[in-house]
């Protein structure tokens, strides 16, 4: 068989339709995404290409079970169990013949850089290695689909870029690849995408073409429209709202933050980037007075961090900070009561959910909660802890719209993102690497000259085996491999020697790239090494 895939498949569970006649191939050879925000349908079309849904009505093709590889969103590992026990047990359950576990169990752990933690409980394993490795289990038997719910969530570009590369490599091997997503950027590197909302097929086709569907008006025009809401109290445009000064946090004999300035001044929005563990979380802290520094200095409106001047800001943690057990109303009450302001007005869908209890509420429309009640009060600073993480593209447009409206009228921005394509909502970027800043400036600055070197040849999975041959890292957008940090003769011998023709040309980096490369650059532990704790 050619393809697997999904035709006029409709999922029922009880009264609720999950999906609603979507059609789906997924070839041999290549990448498939789907994306959608949460209720999307996403996880229930995996679920049913996998057979572990039932189908209402439609028809499913894939192959036998012993031929599947599914990693489902929580990654489904035994956390009590090593690394190499997690992967012997797998082999097990997979059929592996036990004279060829040993060879494949090294081989996937070489491969996913986790040969130094083999012996490690997979339980104390950090996020990104967690999912590599569940990713490496559903791999043990050379499947011939394989099937990946949201694989990235959560993970740092690194991380992330490193997950992707052994994607490429399944579906260079010959498997069919389908992976579900909430990010745009993430389905580019897709050859085909299938965009779902209330279970209902959106728009469907190449990557430039769905997201042209999934987006509306941009959160950027909105920098240069008058803003919604007076501008804060007290703003001063350009006035430093938080600042930090040669600032160390330690943590015992861990260094998370060290040496670090930051200004975040009045109307402008500044991104900080860096991959789990680098130490933004820990700086967050500090700017809002949760943390003391060990040395340095960090000022909040010209002074030192107070209760009082806690109450001039906003702040959106990773977790939301709401109360699950109040109603969405009793929240924005709380918040009202605590800031001194006005409970905000809200968005129908909101509205239409005010007195039902937080935890029942679905996640994207908690993280608009969150916003509604950091903004109510037009802080003067607003600090963003990941805000988007797992929202679909028009939900996440949608919330980047608030920030943007907020810079506008004055208001200073601060937000962490794992996400680069929203570098392009911000005016500056700090990028930290082991605690420090690596990098500042706008994403073009950042960027600068770097170049990528970019492989089109018609047999893809041939040319990125020969690069990895040959020690070359290589990604996939679409049908094209990118080949980050490289020289251009370097990959026109490595296709050389394995007999390809194929067009080799320099192109600009990305973000994503040039943000790896400065991390690895900076990186001297070795692959499976733990990572920090202190993000």
């Amino acid at each position: 068989m050619s393809a697997w895939g999904l035709e006029h498949v409709s999922v029922r569970y009880g009264r609720r339709l999950a999906l609603d006649d979507v059609s789906l191939e997924v070839p041999r050879g290549a990448v498939t995404a789907v994306i959608g925000g949460d209720g999307a349908g996403k996880s229930t079309l995996l679920r049913a290409l996998a057979g572990v849904a039932r189908p209402a009505s439609g028809s499913v093709r894939g192959p036998r079970r012993q031929r599947l590889g599914y990693v489902a969103g929580a990654c489904g590992l035994y956390t009590d169990l090593s690394v190499a026990e997690n992967v012997d047990f797998m082999a097990g359950a997979y059929g592996v013949p036990p004279a060829d576990r040993a060879r494949r169990r090294n081989e996937l752990l070489a491969g996913a850089g986790l040969s130094e933690a083999r012996s490690r409980l997979a339980g104390r394993l950090s996020g990104g290695m967690q999912r590599k490795l569940a990713f490496a289990l559903a791999m043990l038997h050379h499947p011939d689909l394989l099937v990946l719910d949201e694989p990235t969530t959560g993970l740092d570009p690194v991380s992330r870029a490193e997950l992707w590369r052994l994607i490429t490599g399944s579906a260079a091997g010959g498997a069919g690849v389908l992976v579900s997503t909430t990010y745009l950027d993430e389905a580019q590197r897709a050859a085909h995408v299938l965009l779902l909302d209330g279970g209902r097929t959106v728009a469907a086709g190449p990557p430039a073409v769905v997201a042209a569907t999934a987006l509306g008006t941009t959160a950027k025009a909105e920098r240069g429209a008058a803003p919604a809401a007076g501008p804060p109290a007290g703003a001063t445009p350009g006035r430093i709202e938080a600042q930090a000064e040669a600032v160390v946090r330690r943590f015992g004999a861990t260094v998370a933050v060290d040496g670090v300035d930051l200004e975040v001044r009045a109307g402008e929005i500044v991104g900080l980037l860096g991959a789990n563990g680098a130490g933004k979380t820990t700086l967050i802290r500090l700017l809002l007075g949760l943390l003391p520094p060990t040395s340095g200095a960090v000022r909040l409106f010209g002074a030192r961090p107070s209760r009082e001047a806690r109450l001039r800001l906003g702040y959106v943690p990773q977790g939301l900070g709401l109360w699950e057990d109040l109603t969405v109303g009793e929240n924005l009450a709380f918040a009202a009561r605590a800031f001194g302001g006005a409970a905000p007005h809200l968005d129908p869908d909101l509205e239409q959910r005010r007195d039902d209890v937080v935890r029942d509420v679905p996640a994207g429309l908690r993280r608009r909660l969150a916003f509604a009640a950091a903004l109510a009060h037009a802080p003067e600073l607003l600090v963003l802890d990941e805000p988007t993480s797992g929202v679909d593209p028009r939900a996440r447009e949608s919330l980047w719209t608030s920030i943007t409206r907020a810079a506008t009228a004055g208001a200073g921005v601060l937000v962490t993102t794992h996400h680069l394509d929203e570098a392009a909502y911000c005016d500056r970027l700090v990028i930290m690497d082991a605690g420090g800043v690596a990098a500042e400036g706008t994403a073009t600055s950042i960027v600068g000259d770097r170049q990528t070197v970019a492989v089109s040849c018609a047999r893809w999975e041939a040319a990125f085996a020969a690069l990895q041959r040959a020690g070359l890292d290589a990604s996939l957008a679409g049908t094209t491999l990118r080949v980050p940090q490289a020289e251009p003769g370097g990959v026109r011998a490595a296709l050389y020697a394995a007999g390809l023709t194929a067009e080799v040309r320099t192109v600009p980096a990305t973000l994503e790239e040039a943000f790896v490369g400065l991390v690895r650059a900076g990186r001297h532990t070795p692959p499976g090494a733990p990572e920090s704790t202190a993000s």
